[in-house]
């Protein structure tokens, strides 16, 4: 009798009992993903019955995530990060730009993106390197190459900023140019439009996916240098004005001719646009130019909300309000924050979540999506933004992958919960498996091949 090995299937099954569908933006009970092991995209997707559910066959490589309190959804999207930072808490973001080597850097990022993976979040948008070039895009690469375990990474390396806007502050500069403390460049800088169009130019060539600018930032610090301010003096100004916020508000960093024509030239390029706008008298320029997204817009002093929330919907602008950002940098807006999120829903404006994470840890990712629960969106419609929003938001069909819903040819990016998110407000944080491309990273709660162990070579052999 000969013993015939059959090869493993080509496809493998998921077996959920519930599962969230978020083109649906609804539970679903008794759902298989049917996931191609060859390109780790999705082959099929079906419903079973009752009766077949009773009688199911797991197969050899199948995995069953039934079972009571399990939810399965896709993998989540973080819609703005900075994998090269950590917690501000921990250490100034103007510190770990100016002062920590490059090497600590490094491997904080591979730690960071290994922590966001575990924690269920399979795509991440970085949005900078903040003062590292272009490598975001050598740890995308990285990743892609199966040398550090990550999420999926969409990257901006350099922001576009104009001339003295966004750079690391001091004091000690040289009149004469030459000496003083010299810092590494936190972005890109340019001016007009001849200018951006060169500098959109140059982060397609050191590897960009996304195009991200500065539309406004608080660039007149020099103006009341001190303490809490991005400089090293502790010897304050004296009469300052009352008001902080007039002391350095954020204000428009290009005209709207040279904001369109960075929106011009990323589309010549094909790629997506995030635009930086801590006040919406720029978001509301940005808007006006096109750009894919807008990031932030914390304040309103102008008075232009209702405004800029229009025309962001007349142009299908995305938003992302980095509430956990608010929660942690800036709580005196969290209110007002919470409010605006609220009314651009209310109005059809498309706003998805990202954390701005690397502000807060990595790996606590969920708690932007806590906030917007908090917010008063219904949990649904947060996880429809967290997954097609942000596949959305990471550029669409521009991205050339499919991610974030159920459907055949797209990544099979899965996660499993271990409660169930209408019930358990902290569900999110209970990831108990995470597979991105069909790969399982974590199974049980625990992190798995995570770090691969060579085998000794035949050549090795003693008996050789």
């Amino acid at each position: 009798m000969t013993l015939r090995v059959m090869p493993p299937s080509k496809t493998f099954a998921v077996h959920s009992s519930l599962l969230f569908d978020p083109k649906k933006k609804a539970f679903r009970k008794n759902i298989s993903i049917e996931i191609d092991r060859d390109t780790g995209s999705i082959a099929n997707v079906y419903e079973r019955n009752d009766e077949d559910d009773l009688q199911l066959q797991i197969h050899a490589g199948d995995i069953d995530l039934r079972g009571a309190g399990k939810c399965v959804l896709p993998g989540l999207v973080d819609s703005h990060t900075h994998v090269f930072l950590h917690s501000y808490v921990d250490r100034p973001s103007i510190e770990q730009m100016r002062d920590s080597c490059a090497v600590e850097r490094v491997l904080r990022a591979a730690s960071h993106v290994r922590a966001a993976l575990l924690a269920g979040f399979t795509t991440y948008r970085d949005l900078g390197t903040e003062a590292l070039g272009n490598a975001d895009a050598q740890l995308r690469d990285c990743i892609n190459r199966g040398l550090v375990p990550g999420p999926r990474m969409f990257v901006a390396t350099d922001a576009l900023a104009s001339s003295g806007s966004y750079e690391i502050r001091r004091e000690n500069k040289s009149l004469s140019g030459s000496g003083g403390l010299i810092v590494p460049r936190a972005s890109d800088p340019c001016d007009g439009v001849d200018g951006v169009r060169a500098g959109v130019r140059r982060r397609v060539g050191d590897g960009a996916d996304i195009i991200k600018f500065y539309a406004d930032y608080r660039r007149k610090v020099m103006r009341f240098p001190g303490p809490g301010t991005s400089n090293t003096s502790n010897q304050p100004i004296l009469f300052p004005p009352n008001d902080p916020r007039r002391r350095n508000p954020a204000v428009p960093l290009f005209g709207q001719d040279e904001m369109d024509a960075i929106v011009r030239e990323a589309k010549l390029a094909e790629l997506p646009v995030a635009a930086h706008a801590g006040e919406t008298k720029a978001a509301l320029m940005a808007a006006r130019a096109g750009v894919t997204t807008v990031e932030h817009m914390f304040e309103d002093s102008h008075g232009l909300l209702n405004e800029t929330l229009k025309e962001m919907k007349r142009q299908g602008t995305i938003w992302v309000p980095t509430l956990a950002t608010v929660e942690s940098a800036a709580p005196q807006f969290m209110e007002d924050c919470l409010a605006a999120v609220r009314k651009a829903v209310e109005m059809g404006v498309r706003v998805v979540t990202g954390g701005d994470t690397g502000v807060i840890d990595h790996g606590l990712n969920a708690r932007e999506l806590e906030l917007f629960v908090k917010a008063g969106i219904p949990i649904e419609e947060v996880l429809e933004m967290a997954t097609v929003g942000g596949w959305e938001a990471c550029g669409g069909e521009l991205t050339g992958y499919r991610f974030g819903w159920w459907e055949k040819g797209c990544r099979a990016d899965i996660i499993a919960l271990d409660a169930d998110p209408r019930e358990d407000e902290k569900a999110l944080r209970k990831v108990g498996f995470v597979m991105k491309d069909g790969k399982v990273w974590k199974a049980s709660g625990r992190a798995v091949d995570m770090i691969t162990v060579p085998e000794f070579p035949p050549s090795m052999d003693m008996d050789n």
